[in-house]
């Protein structure tokens, strides 16, 4: 018979909903797919004033290996941002880390082979942002060539230029800068670069907002591109920038992934949200680095997983503006010491659920504000992941799983912590992830079969990740 989901103490039958309490129903559609998460979908997204600190990105920092393993054998590390567009190479010179808009950030060889090292460490491959703001088209192939030959068979493809549909207002170019514009000068660098290096591959428009553009990229450039290439954050950081909207869906964000969707078709290359986290600017302190963040990533990598995208690249450590951002899933005081954050622990989560097929499902919330999604990694294993981002309910979730399901065993890990807000206590399957960077879970709950219809209770501003097997 279908199992029936343990409450965190234990399960000894039905569970029955307490006061103030209302059960909320998940209908599961096997039959029906919404996409296949691919092997490579988790990342992680670097300033490239990030690879100019010598000793971040590097096989000898120990820990930083091991946090970013702990989120998957495979994923893909992209290294561009606002910074990359002031950015130059040279070779012998000295490393310098520098904000937008200041001297420009350095990067030699000595921390190429650094990053180099860090890739062979990891088993991650690489996006390589080149700069096409500011920077001259000889340094390019240079850089490119040393990128090429210290990632080795970790590369994946190159990126030319970052946002360019804000050059203008960035200043790189002057003002009704066009999707023309952009193109004419992108073929000129692809070309030289590849005459330069012949088995180059690129990735592109790696827009902020015109979406539009990726469309056009696709018809235009589709057969020679590795991937279409979209940021995304939820707002600038302003007061607006609350934990309520971050909790509650971007009204944009949907016909902005139907849009990409539609072009990936098209064209045929898949697409991918190369940069992205809660809010720009490196993120709202208060709100950004919370369990509710660690909650909304969990659900965003869903989100984008549901739609088709092929990845998604999490910002993560110094900024564009040349702080740590607040939105950081690997924390780092700047000191030698790093760990995970709370955005971490929802990128963890994902990571253990977000395998396979993503199966139909629907929930009937009864206007709460609670998701689900139903994977399947395997042909005899389901996984639902229950995501309840009330700050004071606690739900009851009943899994209708159709009348011919059977499942032998089961477990449930919950991702959680002290309160939305907190930023710090927050375990996934009762661990948290230790100094060396490793994690696995201590509370594994065990699933009864003993009744037909699964019921699992959620609490308050927590995740679910219930695994069934056939």
């Amino acid at each position: 018979m279908v199992a029936a989901a343990i409450a965190e103490s234990g399960f000894d039958g039905a569970i029955q909903a307490a006061a103030g309490e209302a059960e909320v129903r998940v209908t599961l559609e096997p039959a029906r797919t919404l996409a296949v998460i691919p092997p490579g979908f988790m990342g992680l997204g670097y300033e490239i004033s990030s690879v100019a600190r010598p000793g971040l990105l590097s096989a000898q920092n120990s820990v930083y290996v091991q946090l970013v393993k702990t989120l998957g054998a495979r994923g893909v590390i992209r290294v561009g941002g606002n910074t990359s567009d002031y950015s130059s190479y040279s070779a012998t010179g000295h490393p310098l880390s520098s904000p937008e808009g200041k001297a420009g950030s350095v990067v030699n060889d000595a921390v190429l082979q650094e990053l180099g090292s860090f890739l062979d460490a990891t088993g991650w491959t690489l996006i390589w942002g080149l700069n096409l703001g500011n920077g001259g088209l000889e340094n390019a192939i240079d850089e490119a060539k040393a990128v090429t030959a210290t990632a080795k068979k970790h590369l994946l493809t190159f990126e030319i230029g970052n946002e360019p549909d804000l050059f203008s207002h960035q200043g790189h170019r002057h003002a009704g800068y066009s999707y023309d514009d952009y193109v004419r000068e992108y073929r000129t660098h692809r070309d030289a670069l590849r005459k330069a290096i012949p088995n180059i591959d690129f990735a592109g428009p790696d827009v902020a907002v015109a979406t539009e553009w990726v469309a056009r990229f696709a018809t235009d450039e589709g057969k020679d591109l590795k991937l279409l290439t979209h940021h995304y954050y939820r707002e600038g950081q302003n007061p607006t920038s609350t934990l309520d909207k971050l909790l509650h869906t971007d009204p944009k964000l949907a016909p902005i992934l139907a849009k990409l969707r539609a072009a990936a078709e098209s064209s045929g290359v898949p697409y991918r949200i190369c940069e992205t986290n809660s809010f720009s600017g490196g993120g709202k302190p208060g709100v950004s680095d919370t369990v509710g963040a660690g909650l909304w990533v969990l659900e965003f990598m869903f989100t984008l997983a549901s739609a088709g995208c092929a990845g998604v690249n999490m910002e993560t450590g110094v900024n564009q503006r040349g702080f740590i951002s607040s939105y950081s899933p690997i924390g780092d005081d700047e000191q030698g010491h790093y760990w995970a954050t709370p955005e971490y622990y929802g990128m963890l989560a994902f990571a253990r659920a977000g395998v396979g097929r993503i199966m139909g499902s629907t929930i009937d919330t009864g206007g709460r504000n609670i998701s689900a999604y139903a994977t399947q990694p395997t042909k005899d294993r389901t996984v639902l992941t229950l995501i309840n981002k009330e700050p004071k309910w606690d739900g009851v979730v009943v899994i209708d799983a159709g009348a011919s399901a059977s499942f032998r065993t089961g477990s449930v890990v919950r991702l959680s912590g002290p309160s939305l807000e907190s930023k710090s206590g927050v375990t996934l399957g009762g661990a948290s992830v230790s100094a060396a960077g490793l994690w696995k879970p201590t509370l594994p709950e065990e699933v009864s079969t003993s009744h037909r219809t699964p019921q699992v209770r959620v609490p308050a501003g927590s995740a679910a990740v219930i695994t069934l097997q056939a």
